[in-house]
């Protein structure tokens, strides 16, 4: 009896043992499955924020490029754009250069035939080529030459006539800054007709044509300047006449005379 009953016990102990192995097992197997259940998301995990990574640096990339091209594209449009305007700039340059040369040229030709004009001008003996202080048709009068174009109608001219064409003949119409040169004027004057001189009115003020201011205003009658009116000298008379620029009369030239 004792025999057997302790038989039973060993098989319940033997029994009981192989159930808290087998549940052991079942645990140790679900804690295994759960460990790798867990690796395998923690290397998906990695694995996904690497893909991660390596879009954003790929993404970068191509933004990089992408702007590398654009800037690239701009630089090209600029360099190709400084190209032409220097193309252009170097054309107008050519241009303006051989503009010059012109200019040079036909300075030195305008130089020779001035030349020329002077010694045909002043140097009139054919025998000696003696000069003298002032053109043909001109008056002397230290230190400068007087021209009397004593014109008669039509071919008188207004102020402004009278001086271009004293211009042309290198001279201005007649100034007077002091008592000597008044004197000069009126030495060599004839007729009865008036004659232009260089002074007119100008912004309210009588001006001589070197712009000048006219210095004694006892010299001109009416002495108030008032615009579009000029100086006419008469022979025989102190004192100067204001009249409207606009009328034709004769006309007095005056240049320095040459020292010879």
């Amino acid at each position: 009896m004792v025999c057997g009953r302790e038989a039973r016990t060993v098989k319940k102990h033997v029994a009981a043992k192989r159930g808290e192995e087998t549940v052991y097992g079942e645990v140790k197997a679900q804690n295994e499955t759960k460990n790798e259940d867990s690796a395998g998301r923690r290397r998906f995990q990695h694995l996904a924020c690497c893909l991660g990574i390596l879009c954003v640096i790929l993404l970068g990339g191509i933004i990089g490029v992408c702007v590398y091209q654009s800037n690239n594209k701009n630089l090209s449009a600029g360099v190709q754009e400084l190209n032409s305007r220097n193309q252009e700039l170097e054309k107008k340059n050519n241009i303006l250069t051989e503009k010059i040369q012109d200019m040079t040229t036909n300075r030195n030709e305008l130089n020779i035939s001035r030349a020329q004009w002077s010694i045909d001008s002043y140097c009139r003996q054919p025998d000696n080529k003696k000069c003298q202080p002032c053109q043909k048709g001109w008056l002397l009068t230290e230190p400068s030459c007087y021209a009397y174009n004593d014109a008669q109608p039509p071919n008188q001219k207004t102020w402004e006539e009278a001086q271009g064409d004293c211009r042309g003949k290198n001279s201005d119409l007649a100034v007077a800054h002091n008592s000597e040169e008044k004197e000069a004027i009126k030495k060599k004057s004839f007729g009865t007709n008036g004659f232009w001189i260089g002074l007119r009115v100008e912004d309210g003020e009588w001006k001589w044509v070197d712009g000048s201011d006219l210095t004694e205003s006892s010299w001109i009658d009416p002495p108030d300047p008032v615009d579009g009116r000029c100086a006419l000298f008469y022979t025989g008379r102190n004192t100067w006449s204001s009249v409207s620029c606009g009328a034709t009369h004769q006309w007095i030239c005056q240049q320095k005379a040459l020292s010879v």
